[in-house]
């Protein structure tokens, strides 16, 4: 090995899901800046799902990109193909770092490894998870921690959640934050804004916009009751309009049969790409009211589509956040209450948008693939 070289690192993409939620953003932006921060001086080996391959083949002209075998598309296959075929893998590519980004890892390896661990609400709030689930996880975070020789975190909160409840070792974690494509998520103009108001129906309707899974943990019940409570007397209530993965919160359905009939609620499920910029930059306020997370790619998404952001200061959101978002709590009635100060002051509004645009700009792929670059050389070495 060659020192100064960069080294020869298998990248595991087969975790991405085929919605490109969080993690296939992550390793989406990742994968992107790696090319454009290195070029042709990269030297990387991609293993991925056969319906990826043609993306990352052209997003990286220069790596190598091998698709793994067709069953790894189904998560029990993928994880018995990680602990066998990957490291099979890696010694065949002569991989000298194995990346792996999505919490789990090979017991053996043969080489170092590397592994992304995104949050740790499977700790601190399990009560959002189902047994399984966080059982699960929780496993496969304290193993890669004791297996892996870099751990690559998106904030300071969860490097240090992982220390104070693991007593993870500070000195083999890296915090690389998330980025935003700047190209994808943009302030839009005022024909994107009125393209998605139209494929949703909405007119010239004003509303409240909500991105992402809707798991427990998002809070998204509590969000629909804020809501109602805040818009339900206003002679032309905003829509709120719950987009994203269906999930598996059972409350919300309860939440939306207390919704007064006068209001509307619209759950278009999955937006196109095209049209999250319109969707995000043209609501009144996006609200994002977690009980926490590991980053919180979807609010950062939102100050970079220039909306004005309601979030909570949980975990890692105040670190993307800053002064740039206004802030609640998980509770419904201070929801109401914040939500309904925002609507009512256009100003501030306006103001948080401008900051929360700004900000968003300080969030690159290209940082975070350099924190990628720097751990994957002290793994090797």
């Amino acid at each position: 090995m060659t020192a100064g070289r960069p080294p020869r690192v298998l990248i595991d993409a087969t975790s991405v899901p085929a919605d490109r939620g969080g993690v296939g953003r992550y390793v989406d932006g990742l994968l992107g800046a790696l090319g454009r921060v290195c070029g042709s001086g990269v030297d990387l080996v991609v293993v991925s799902l056969r319906t990826d391959l043609e993306r990352y083949t052209r997003m990286l002209p220069d790596a190598e990109v091998i698709p793994a075998p067709a069953a790894v598309a189904h998560r029990p296959a993928r994880l018995a193909w990680e602990q066998t075929g990957l490291p099979l893998l890696a010694q065949q590519v002569g991989a000298e770092v194995l990346h792996s980004p999505f919490y789990t890892c090979p017991l053996r390896a043969g080489c170092p490894v590397t592994v992304t661990v995104h949050d740790a609400t499977f700790f601190t709030e399990p009560e959002h998870y189902d047994k399984s689930r966080r059982t699960f996880f929780r496993s496969a975070i304290k193993t890669s921690l004791r297996r892996a020789d870099r751990v690559i975190v998106p904030s300071k909160a969860t490097r240090d959640e992982l220390i104070r409840l693991l007593d993870a070792d500070p000195t083999r974690i890296d915090v690389a934050y998330h980025g935003v494509d700047q190209a994808a998520f943009h302030a839009p103009s005022e024909e994107e804004k009125a393209r998605v108001r139209a494929r949703l129906g909405l007119g010239d309707s004003s509303y409240v916009a909500f991105l992402g899974a809707k798991e427990p943990r998002k809070n998204v019940p509590n969000l629909i009751r804020g809501w109602a409570r805040a818009v339900a007397d206003r002679e032309d209530p905003p829509a709120l309009v719950i987009a994203g993965g269906q999930g598996h919160d059972d409350d919300i359905d309860r939440a939306v049969v207390d919704v007064p009939a006068h209001l509307r609620l619209l759950r278009p499920g999955y937006l196109r790409y095209a049209d999250l910029p319109g969707f995000l930059g043209g609501a009144l306020v996006a609200a994002y009211p977690s009980y926490g997370e590991g980053f919180g790619l979807p609010i950062l998404e939102a100050m970079a589509c220039a909306a004005p952001v309601l979030t909570t200061p949980r975990l890692s959101l105040p670190e993307v956040g800053g002064d740039a978002v206004a802030y609640t709590s998980e509770d419904p009635d201070q929801i109401a209450t914040d939500l309904t100060a925002l609507l009512d002051d256009e100003q501030r509004r306006l103001s948080l948008a401008k900051a929360g645009f700004d900000r968003a700009k300080e969030f690159t792929w290209e940082s975070s693939a350099e924190v990628h670059l720097a751990a994957w050389g002290r793994a090797r070495s």
